[in-house]
């Protein structure tokens, strides 16, 4: 009952609409035709004419549309007596505009996550040492901040400590921790690492990093052309050709009932029906597919995308450092090397040691207890192991503890840990983000679709952007890439319309200016959810072509019911214009082609002859390493 109570206040009209036909029914089973008649009548002239003051509306902006056609059949209907089906046009109408409204989620919260997520107070740090608690909109340029373990940067910063450790992947792409060291800018939105750490502010809130990104989604939120309806498209003509036969039939015949009995088949409802209930059905089965579509006008977008864009890190890549070598010295086996590593690092909160913790695991170790294991900050971890004293973390750190280190040669993405054992060098676990199974396969689907430009946005370097997006067959990359940077590269783009595809709080902005904006949903930030079009529940980059095929399938099947009901409606209507249908049965005729055309919509919500069939299974993840 509530559902109903919020779907009428929702949509008044057709709650009104379908009130007003249980009115008419009463009226007519009670003996009161005539009373049922003037019901019906009345509220479809109101109507009639509601959308009447609209369409003059939408003309004087140069705006022609389906309205047109709607107001014209209504009328007509009611002139010749055929009271039921005007209000069968008047709910058609309705509904499908209740249709294309929830279809569109016209009351879609962009930003909410965004903004919850922004930093709320700020530790500040006074001069005799104490610290308190402030709203971040009283820090001032120059104050002293305390940046607690796993809090968000507050507000742009200059590190006072002597080091840092803080993960950026929100905020710049990059998937590896990144350490900063005194003098070094912090930017706001980043996360500290395991240390507390003291900051100066160098901006007050409403200019750091964190706000401008989301200034920057408010401004490309709000900057899309809008989007025209499908049938709006097919409604000037399809209205001129039914006024057209019907003048001819009433001239040449000189019968003014011949004029109204073709009007009575020219029903718009084929127009009106077809396009949101296809829409309904394809965004149906994307959700079948673990992909959400937020509106009717994203799947017609979808269905014509000229260029991709993809973010890197957490998109086309896993998004967490994983082990893609161990190099143990001689006399150490590599997994006596990976196991006292991990052994150690288990004590450790930071994102490196979790990520070598986890690829021993993966390989079935079991890990010693540690005795005595003390972390120094930004450094490394050391203690007994096994009763050996094990070092790991930086080659500096680990040099002192065991002569020989020679520092691995690394590429693009990669990082090294070292480890020193009983006072002797032990090797090296290195790190790398690895590519996804699929990010190949993915891309060259999108080419098959009709993809014909396809980009990588990055915040990495340009030696690792390019390596990728080779490996992946991407034809142009873009890398030390900031938010407003790639903003840039997506109005830039040629090739429209433009789909982009990330998952991160930096790629917040560039999904909300993209003609379509996919976020990664199962990894990637709610803020990028939120400001998507497309949101992949799946950690799976394939769906990105996926949500593609059943767009494109969409606008073909929505454009063949358009013109399944606009053929047979012209045929109708030459039948008319000859006097083969009177009007009484032209409106059930009319009926006729109503079901066609939504039969027809409804096989939007199935796959096509051909295509995959294994839809709301998630794809088999196999890593490969980026190198």
């Amino acid at each position: 009952m509530d559902f109903l109570v919020r779907a009428a206040r929702r949509y008044p009209l057709v709650a009104a609409t379908l009130l007003v036909g249980v009115l008419g029914l009463v009226l007519w089973a009670s003996g009161q035709p005539t009373a049922a008649r003037l019901a019906l009548s009345a509220y479809t002239l109101v109507v009639a004419a509601m959308q009447l003051r609209g369409m003059v509306e939408d003309i004087r902006t140069g705006h022609w549309g389906i309205d047109i056609l709607a107001v014209t059949a209504i009328v007509s209907t009611v002139m010749v007596g055929e009271h039921w089906a005007a209000l069968v046009i008047v709910l058609m109408l309705t509904g499908g505009e209740a249709l294309e409204d929830y279809a569109a989620g016209r009351s879609r919260r962009e930003l909410t996550a965004l903004l919850a997520r922004a930093p709320q107070t700020a530790h500040l740090v006074s001069p005799d040492g104490t610290v308190s608690d402030v709203p971040i909109g009283e820090v001032e340029v120059g104050i002293e901040l305390l940046i607690k373990p796993g809090e968000l940067v507050p507000v742009d910063a200059t590190l006072l400590s002597e080091l840092a450790s803080l993960d950026e992947s929100s905020l710049t792409g990059e998937s590896l921790p990144v350490e900063r060291m005194a003098g070094d800018p912090l930017l706001s939105g980043a996360v500290n690492g395991p240390a507390a750490v003291h900051a100066r502010a160098t901006a007050r809130a409403e200019d750091s990093q964190y706000s401008r990104i989301v200034a920057l989604v408010q401004e490309a939120a709000g900057s899309r052309a809008p989007f025209v309806r499908l049938a709006d498209r097919v409604a000037i003509p399809f209205t001129l050709t039914a006024f057209a036969i019907a003048g001819i039939a009433w001239a040449i015949s000189g019968d003014p009932v011949r004029f109204a009995e073709v009007l009575v088949v020219a029903t718009p409802c084929p127009l009106l029906i077809a396009t949101p209930v296809a829409f309904m059905a394809g965004m149906g089965r994307s959700a079948k597919n673990g992909i959400i579509v937020k509106n009717g006008g994203t799947l017609e977008r979808l269905a014509r995308i000229r260029t991709a864009v993809f973010d890197k890190t957490g998109t086309l890549t896993h998004g967490t450092p994983e082990i893609s070598r161990l190099l143990p010295a001689d006399g150490v086996g590599a997994t006596e090397l990976l196991v006292l590593a991990a052994s150690a690092e288990q004590y450790s909160p930071h994102a490196l040691a979790k990520s070598v913790v986890a690829g021993a695991h993966s390989r079935g170790l079991a890990l010693h207890a540690g005795q005595d294991v003390t972390e120094t900050t930004a450094q490394g971890v050391s203690g007994l192991i096994g009763g050996q004293r094990v070092v790991v973390g930086k080659a500096d750190f680990v040099a002192e503890n065991g002569p020989g280190l020679v520092p691995v040669e690394l590429e693009g993405g990669e990082l090294a840990v070292y480890v020193a054992v009983r006072g002797a060098y032990a090797g090296a676990v290195v790190l790398r983000d690895r590519l996804r199974d699929d990010a190949r396969s993915t891309i060259e689907r999108l080419v098959a679709l009709g993809v014909r430009d396809t980009l990588m946005l990055t915040g990495d370097a340009q030696v690792t952007a390019e390596r990728v997006a080779a490996q992946v067959g991407i034809l142009h990359v873009r890398a030390n890439c900031l938010p407003a940077d790639k903003v840039d590269a997506v109005h830039a783009a040629a090739q429209r319309p433009v789909m982009m595809v990330g998952d991160g709080v930096n790629d917040a902005p560039v999904l909300a200016t993209a003609d379509v904006g996919v976020a990664m949903g199962a990894k990637g930030s709610t803020a990028a959810s939120e400001s998507a079009d497309v949101v992949i529940l799946l950690d799976d980059l394939s769906r990105t072509a996926r949500a593609i095929e059943i767009a494109q399938r969409t606008m073909y099947i929505a454009w063949q019911s358009i013109w399944i009901g606009v053929v047979m409606s012209v045929g109708l209507m030459v039948l008319a214009a000859f006097g083969l249908i009177p009007a009484i049965v032209g409106a059930g005729l009319q009926e006729v082609v109503d079901l066609a055309t939504i039969l027809n919509a409804l096989r939007a919500a199935s796959p096509g002859r051909g295509e995959r069939t294994h839809e709301g299974a998630p794809a088999e993840r196999r890593l490969q390493p980026v190198s």
